[in-house]
């Protein structure tokens, strides 16, 4: 099953996280299929490609519970 999730990266205290397709049973940062966009916690900056997550959404992709509360609240934003 394939899953979108954050793939994490950056140092200590100082994260960073990417926006991954990735299949459900590989370690959180191991080898991803796809990668959708980025997320910064620290200054609260989200980018991901719009196109493509709705893409693999629709061929069957889960999105994981912090994946959908980062696309909601960005898109209430705006």
């Amino acid at each position: 099953m394939l899953k979108i999730r954050l793939k994490k990266l950056g140092r200590k205290k100082k994260p960073f996280y990417r926006i991954v397709l990735m299949e459900n049973l590989s370690k959180r940062d191991g080898k991803s299929i796809a990668e959708l966009g980025s997320y910064d916690p620290i200054t609260k900056i989200l980018n991901f490609d719009k196109i493509a997550l709705h893409k693999y959404i629709n061929f069957g992709a889960y999105p994981t519970d912090s994946i959908r509360h980062l696309i909601s609240r960005m898109m209430q934003e705006n």
